[in-house]
C-alpha cells in the first residue's frame, strides 16, 4: 500500500501554487505509477483549488469505501485507517488554504475600495 492520495494531492498543489520543483515532481510520479487512474489522476492533474477539493473528495470517498471492506485483522488494516486519517487531515488543510485565499482577495478588494473612497476617480 502507498499514499496515492497525497502523493496526488502534492502534484495538484504544486500545479496549483506554481512551486515545486521538477525533481519533486518526477519523484511524485514515480510514487504514483500503476495509481494513475480515477481520482487519483484527476488529483495529480488539478490545477486549481477548486478541482483539488472535488477530486480529493472523490479520492476520499474510494478510501473510505476501501477501507469499509476490509478485514479489520488484515496487516495492512491499521495503515489503510492511517491514510484514511491523513487524507481527511488534507482535505481540511485545502479547505483552510481556500479560505485564506479567498480572505486575502476580500482584502484585496477592500484595500481598493477604500483607495477609491479616498482618492475618487472622476470618470
Amino acid at each position: 500500500m502507498s499514499c496515492d492520495e497525497l502523493e496526488a494531492l502534492r502534484l495538484g498543489v504544486m500545479t496549483a501554487l506554481g512551486i515545486g520543483d521538477e525533481s519533486t515532481r518526477e519523484h511524485a510520479r514515480t510514487e504514483l505509477e500503476g495509481s494513475m487512474e480515477g481520482p487519483i489522476e484527476a488529483l495529480a492533474n488539478a490545477e486549481t483549488l477548486p478541482e483539488i477539493e472535488r477530486h480529493l473528495d472523490a479520492a476520499l470517498v474510494d478510501l473510505e469505501e476501501e477501507v469499509a471492506g476490509m478485514d479489520p485483522d488484515d496487516p495492512e488494516y491499521d495503515y489503510a485507517r492511517g491514510r484514511l486519517v491523513a487524507v481527511r487531515d488534507a482535505e481540511r488543510a485545502i479547505q483552510r488554504l481556500t479560505q485564506q485565499a479567498e480572505s486575502v482577495l476580500d482584502g484585496f478588494g477592500e484595500a481598493h475600495h477604500h483607495l477609491h473612497e479616498a482618492f475618487p476617480v472622476d470618470e
